[in-house]
């Protein structure tokens, strides 16, 4: 799909000449038209939170090795101490810890990575929950009730901390360090990689488990065009050579890992308690990672089938397409993320980057899914300005390619209005 420019190719060009560019500082002006900025979400290194235990020495191992592979600035690193190997933290035992960190957290710091597996549970929280929001009974539920929302699903906010106060949390979890570097280098292979995946949304026999696949015609009808999308009617996904998106619902999944999952796949099963990552009568999430997924999901304490407190296909699928990083895409597709752990790499981006062209006497630009909305085009006769107002184009949801025809010579850079609604 192609979104249309608001102004005609003449009128472009003579907007472009109207604002003096193809004249003012002509010693600087390119040969051709040049992008140099459109705008993506995405976190990075700078704005991650490493926490670590220093009673833990798997914990310092698999920090240090993170903080190496991703560029984490130094005053990122936050250091805790606890006793490690439980499953669960005391609420009060939390509470002072958070307390620490978040005293100890740099303010531009929008998100957070844990460096262990366990523990994954505080109280009636999972762990990510806790520290993302802080310890708060209203995210947690007995028996069959819904919790307190995230307000941070399905937004189009980039920096969390500063318009919510919450910090989404993503533990690097792992049975082993060995496993947890193999985790962050796919993570880190993923970035930029744009890989020509699949996505399987497998419906099982498994009527309680199998909630989320009454919404799985609707996901493929809307990601289609952007990703190959298969509905498998099958309790198993089995020699499958292309992984990106994985989601079913049972208590144990067979055969994962006969597939390949490229990196910065996402996969998870749908039951009450993936989330117990040191084991129990469920599979565990790690099961995911160690088949060679980069993210997945699970409960930590009983949910019930609320399909509002699991990660929703469509959504994550739509913001990770559209650039945004593992945590960011994966927390925004929970709508009640109180019980639930997430755990993977967090800064895994593979569908970053803006590719453009400007063969034919045009400017195009591309990518796997370009996030909708209004934006701004300026353009400037040097790289650092200044840039003026020139047009206005109109993106549409399933976007992803534009074209401007006849660009004459000069800087362009795309700006999304803030007050911007996506464009259906």
């Amino acid at each position: 799909m192609r979104a249309t420019p608001r102004l005609t190719a003449i009128r472009f060009a003579r907007a472009v000449v109207a604002t003096g560019l193809l004249h003012a500082g002509a010693h600087a002006a390119p040969t051709e038209p040049v992008l140099t900025h459109f705008p993506q979400p995405g976190l990075d290194a700078d704005q991650l939170g490493v926490i670590v235990n220093d009673d833990d020495p798997d914990s310092v191992a698999i920090a240090t090795y993170y903080r190496e592979k991703r560029g984490i600035p130094a005053a990122n690193l936050i250091h805790v101490r606890f006793k490690p190997g439980r499953s669960t933290l005391a609420r009060e035992e939390f509470v002072n810890l958070k307390r620490l960190v978040d005293r100890k957290t740099p303010q531009n710091v929008q998100a957070y990575a844990l460096t262990w597996a366990q523990p994954y549970r505080v109280d009636c929280m999972s762990i990510t929950s806790a520290f993302a929001f802080g310890f708060d009974p209203a995210y947690c539920a007995s028996n069959c009730k819904p919790t307190q929302p995230s307000p941070y699903f399905n937004s189009s906010v980039t920096r969390p901390y500063a318009v919510y106060r919450m910090r989404p949390t993503m533990s690097l979890a792992a049975a082993s360090v060995t496993e947890a570097r193999k985790l962050i280098d796919r993570g880190v292979a993923s970035d930029g990689s744009n890989p020509a995946g699949t996505a399987y949304l497998v419906s099982t026999t498994d009527k309680n488990r199998n909630v989320r696949a009454a919404g799985y015609a609707s996901v493929r009808a809307l990601m289609q065009s952007v990703m190959p999308t298969e509905i498998v009617e099958a309790n198993a996904l089995e020699n499958k050579p292309d992984v990106m998106f994985y989601f079913t619902g049972l208590a144990q999944v067979p055969a994962i890992d006969s597939n390949r999952f490229l990196p910065g796949a996402i996969a998870d099963h749908l039951t009450s308690a993936g989330g117990e990552l040191s084991g129990g009568g469920q599979m565990s999430s790690l099961r995911w990672l160690e088949a060679g997924a980069t993210g997945s999901y699970g409960a930590v304490v009983e949910p019930c089938n609320f399909p509002a407190k699991f990660p929703v296909p469509g959504i994550v699928m739509a913001h990770y397409l559209q650039g945004e990083t593992l945590i960011e895409a994966y927390w925004k597709s929970v709508q009640m993320p109180g019980q639930g752990v997430f755990i993977g790499e967090p800064l895994a981006r593979p569908f970053a980057g803006i590719r453009h062209d400007t063969r034919g006497g045009g400017l195009t630009l591309s990518a796997r899914l370009l996030t909708p909305g209004l934006y701004e085009v300026q353009a400037a006769p040097s790289m650092i300005g200044p840039y003026r107002n020139v047009g206005r184009m109109a993106i549409a949801w399933g976007t992803r390619q534009i074209r401007l025809e006849h660009v004459p010579p000069a800087y362009y850079r795309f700006e999304r209005r803030a007050d911007s609604a996506p464009v259906q």
